[in-house]
């Protein structure tokens, strides 16, 4: 099976970042991509619950329907912008929504995760993260007017931005190397993660660990082929090469 690999895309940030995405996802399907793996942070904010739905969300969610209803799969890791997930609203219209995913191509183990969690020194923020996404939120998001609820969860987002810059733009280099180790003692080939926006890699013996560049700074994501090969590409999946580069924004 041929994947298509998308790290934070933020789509409704700028204008017109949901016909780009459903662009991507018609791309994707006319090049024989049998299933595509959001990253984290899919959205602005995506809670479960269809009455928190922007334009923007829903426009996508078609796309995601038509590709599906033709043999398509979409599978989500869950970013520090989405909320409960498993929702019946949203989890009818995906295959599967996870903290961590793993697959298998050929011979080599791919395993995601989003990453704004590696580093559990950052207690502030990891404090914000579990409170904004903890049973009585989900009571309140299910209950609360439509309006009351989407303020709560921008003002929980806002401080998660907050707490969480430093940490966004100044990668934990450290965390990042100790979670992607203990996933190759696991036996896993390549780490992927998303959340710091800007390109890092490291290798180790033959295992490779890489945050992938925010399609929404770069419209770039990676395709991994059956044989477990993989590589970078642009908005019409054309083969790109990853480069460092400053984030132009949140």
């Amino acid at each position: 099976m041929k994947r298509l690999i998308i790290a934070d895309p933020h789509v409704g940030t700028r204008d017109g970042d949901a016909r780009a995405m459903v662009a991507l996802v018609e791309h994707a399907e006319r090049a024989g991509i049998r299933e595509i793996l959001y990253l984290g942070d899919t959205f602005v904010y995506l809670i479960g619950m269809s009455k928190f739905w922007t334009t923007s969300v829903e426009v996508v969610l078609e796309a995601w329907d038509g590709f599906r209803s033709r043999g398509g799969t979409i599978r989500l890791i869950e970013g520090n912008r989405d909320f409960f997930l498993d929702e019946e609203d949203l989890a009818c219209r995906v295959d599967q929504s996870a903290l961590a995913l793993e697959f298998t191509a050929g011979d080599v183990t791919f395993r995601l995760v989003h990453g704004d969690k590696v580093n559990q020194r950052d207690w502030q923020y990891l404090f914000w993260s579990r409170l904004s996404k903890c049973l009585p939120a989900r009571v309140w998001a299910r209950w609360l007017p439509r309006r009351l609820a989407v303020a709560i969860v921008r003002t929980m987002e806002a401080r998660l931005a907050k707490t969480n810059r430093k940490f966004r733009y100044e990668k934990p280099v450290d965390a990042l190397r100790d979670e992607a180790l203990r996933s190759f003692r696991r036996g896993v080939d390549v780490q992927f993660f998303g959340h710091f926006h800007t390109l890092w890699t490291m290798s180790e013996m033959e295992r490779t660990a890489m945050v992938i560049p925010a399609w929404l700074e770069t419209r770039q994501s990676i395709i991994v082929n059956e044989s477990g090969r993989w590589h970078g590409v642009d908005e019409v999946l054309r083969p790109v090469e990853f480069i460092e580069a400053e984030v132009a924004g949140d």
